[in-house]
């Protein structure tokens, strides 16, 4: 007896059925190399009401049939695999009218400091994909980015400015111009953007926007001098939370000037607070027609 196929004891038709966490290594071909990265996939569709349950032994039967493939043909990037997943997903599932991929990978660049020494910096990609069944098949892929980065608080700086303006008067001129202490915060912003049929979009490029966005990027290994290199460069460069996502909402606009208007971008950040038990946090989700106006 197949139970998923039996009638519902309750008749509600469920948004989102599936399997999460499933980790796969994803051969990726990049334009000189292949690139393997362990990605951890939630995959998902909707139930009717007319169906007790969904068969989740075909999700996994799917990402095994496809990862298998990859090892010796890699695919093109993670956002082309989820939309390939959601396509199969429909196909095996015929009772559902839309599905849901979701893969997070980690991922390393190599990033060169101020005085030439080079860090191998870790970052989280994520890809997503959705499918409707109609006439033709609506597909939707987003890509997207995590980032761990610094800010600095602009309005601990501008109050310490004022006090330290009037404790020592003679040196106001001087205390105009130069970044004075203020407490920092660990940052962590996420970039999504929808990605168009016929267009690319490359991590590479939303990582260098978000790290661009923040007081500064962060680093594995730091010797004395680059230590402090990146805290003057931080303090002369104060962002809020709402700072980070603005300014990466406008990069996005000058990045992206050939995107369709129709294209979504979510931008969220959340800075730790040193000097608080809470946390920071901004984020905007938008078309880049809304942002062009």
């Amino acid at each position: 007896m197949d139970v998923q196929n039996l009638k519902p004891t309750g008749s509600f038709k469920l948004t989102r059925v599936g399997v999460t966490g499933i980790k796969k290594p994803i051969n990726v071909k990049r334009p000189d190399k292949v690139v393997t990265l362990t990605g951890e996939m939630d995959v998902f569709v909707d139930l009717p009401a007319s169906q007790k349950g969904s068969h989740l032994s075909r999700n996994v039967e799917i990402i095994s049939e496809i990862l298998d493939r990859s090892v010796r043909q890699p695919v093109l990037c993670l956002e082309d695999l989820c939309e390939e997943i959601c396509h199969m997903l429909l196909d095996r599932h015929e009772y559902a009218s839309s599905s849901e991929v979701r893969i997070s990978a980690d991922y390393f660049l190599e990033k060169a400091l101020d005085s030439g020494k080079k860090s191998l910096e870790g970052y989280k990609l994520i890809a997503k994909a959705t499918a409707k069944r109609n006439e033709e098949m609506a597909i939707k892929k987003l890509i997207g980015v995590e980032v761990i980065g610094m800010t600095t608080c602009p309005c601990a700086m501008e109050t310490v400015r004022k006090r330290l303006t009037a404790e020592h008067p003679e040196a106001a001129e001087c205390l105009k111009t130069m970044p004075v202490v203020t407490h920092n915060q660990r940052n962590e912003t996420t970039l999504m953007i929808e990605v168009p049929k016929g267009y690319e979009i490359e991590a590479d490029d939303l990582i260098q926007i978000v790290e661009d966005s923040l007081s500064s990027p962060t680093y594995e290994i730091l010797k004395r001098d680059d230590e402090a290199e990146i805290t003057l460069r931080a303090h002369e460069n104060p962002k809020f939370v709402e700072d980070v996502v603005r300014d990466i909402l406008g990069k996005i606009l000058i990045k992206y000037e050939n995107l369709p208007d129709s294209v979504v971008v979510t931008v969220r950040s959340e800075s730790e607070e040193s000097i608080h038990k809470h946390n920071a946090f901004a984020e905007r989700v938008t078309t880049l027609g809304e942002l062009r106006k």
